[in-house]
């Protein structure tokens, strides 16, 4: 079993005030604190942690966008305020009888918190304001919060599980999704965390052979954000690189049927019972223009813009030309690359190129990113861009809004920008140069090989028949 003290430098400096790198003798069993354990308990304080720093704005019940100091108190949440913006306190069904710009699981658990917000506001205090409609409302937005921190934690350990089991002598890769900063600043931001975690299962159920377990978790996580469907591309890769390839691609068409069959019956009813309701969360991502956190709004700001009119077509050849890189870095590699390089590598591709680049975006990569590239070095560099975009996103939009002065220039704004892209580059450029020289690949040397009469499982439990990561070292 990989010992982060041992396995990792950076962690093994680290723990010198603890007492040093474990050393030949340490227990791996027995102990009732498991690497899982460890893990789920660190989240658990990392998720409140996250939850505490949000507490200016629950305050104030995040009551009024134009108001600086939502932003510049660093606790800025989508959640409350589409409470009250989407119709969501009263009576109406999101689709039906109002709008959402959401995909249609991610509605569904918007739907359900919501009428669970109103009942548990009902029970601690029914008419809060003497009866003021805007101060209930306030009210049940910010029960409509707790509910969803609630969900989207339970979501997050569910993705630490996920994580830890995924590559069975590495359990302790849980815990760097645990203990991530961006799952502190962003966890409560948006529903993001629902698709993040059917995503890091899909991948376990991928190692594990559960090729309709698979095409299911994958269909609901484009039910919930669309880029879940992203992953049908590495895994296609992965089983052309597979020997043989025959019961591989079999394989990848029982997934790819179940995800389509799936996300199909997600969608169909509403789809079919309020079609113009449905169609909005299409119509209203076709519309964007770029905005904050993208490469293409930073070259905005500095004047060297994509026209309006040709940004979807240019971003969407920017897509496309990334994964035409991916798909030839797998299928020119030296050794089959691992499906968490290549699911990493896609989504980083389409987060890199999309219109917008929202903060809680970095959760639908860190689960990816830790079973790529399992480093402490690696993944802090990472996330301290992500941090420092985090902290001056608001302080940007605050200057927008209403501040009586403008906290980050246009010119500073963008060199931020930058530097988050850089950070996430950093990254994709490590796991590229991973698939090209695997011996620099942290988990090859932990993988899994169990012989059996019909086939030899390697990599991150993957099996051969379908891809395995090949590691002969």
């Amino acid at each position: 079993m990989a010992l982060p003290t041992r396995d990792d430098p950076v962690a093994a400096a680290s723990s010198e005030w603890l007492g040093g790198p474990a050393g030949v003798r340490v227990a791996t069993s027995g102990s009732w604190w498991t690497p899982v354990r460890v893990a789920l308990a660190v989240a658990c304080v990392v998720l409140a942690l996250g939850v505490l720093a949000d507490a200016p704005c629950r305050a104030t019940g995040w009551a009024d966008r134009s108001d600086p100091t939502l932003w510049t108190a660093q606790c800025y949440s989508d959640v409350p305020l589409l409470y009250r913006e989407r119709g969501l306190a009263g009576s109406d069904l999101v689709y039906r009888d109002t709008a959402l710009e959401y995909p249609v699981l991610t509605g569904a658990v918007v739907q359900v918190s919501a009428w669970v917000a109103r009942a548990a506001q009902w029970v601690v205090d029914p008419d809060p304001g003497g009866g003021d409609a805007q101060t209930l409302a306030i009210a049940e937005s910010v029960r409509f919060y707790e509910v969803s921190a609630l969900l989207m934690g339970v979501a997050a350990l569910v993705m630490v599980v996920a994580t830890a089991r995924t590559v069975r002598r590495r359990p302790w890769d849980g815990l760097l999704v645990a203990a991530a900063p961006v799952l502190l600043l962003t966890s409560t931001i948006n529903w993001d965390l629902l698709p993040a975690a059917l995503t890091a299962v899909a991948v376990l159920a991928w190692t594990r052979e559960r090729a309709a377990v698979v095409g299911v978790l994958l269909g609901l996580g484009a039910a919930a954000k669309l880029y879940p469907a992203l992953l049908l591309l590495p895994l296609l890769l992965v089983c052309l690189r597979a020997r043989p390839r025959g019961p591989a691609l079999t394989r990848w068409t029982v997934t790819t049927a179940t995800t389509a069959a799936t996300w199909a019956a997600v969608n169909l009813p509403v789809a079919l019972l309020a079609p113009d309701g449905w169609g909005l969360f299409w119509t209203f991502n076709a519309d964007r223009d770029a905005e904050f956190g993208s490469p293409w709004f930073a070259l905005d700001l500095v004047g060297g813009g994509v026209p309006a009119d040709r940004l979807d077509l240019v971003a969407a050849s920017a897509v496309v030309a990334g994964l035409l890189l991916v798909a030839g870095l797998a299928l020119l590699a030296p050794h089959p690359p691992r499906l968490a390089q290549l699911a990493f590598l896609t989504v980083a591709v389409f987060v890199l190129a999309n219109k917008v680049w929202s903060p809680q975006y970095a959760l639908w990569l860190l689960p990816l990113a830790v079973l790529a590239r399992p480093r402490w070095r690696d993944l802090l560099i990472w996330q301290a861009a992500e941090a420092a975009h985090f902290v001056v996103v608001w302080l940007f939009i605050a200057g927008r809004v209403g501040a009586t002065e403008r906290l980050v220039t246009d010119a500073g704004y963008a060199t931020v920008v930058a530097l988050r892209a850089a950070g996430l580059v950093w990254l994709v450029a490590v796991v590229v140069r991973d698939v090209l020289r695997p011996e620099h690949d942290p988990v090859r040397p932990y993988q899994d090989i169990v012989a059996a009469p019909h086939r030899v499982r390697e990599g991150v439990g993957e099996p051969a028949t379908v891809g395995g990561a090949g590691a002969r070292a």
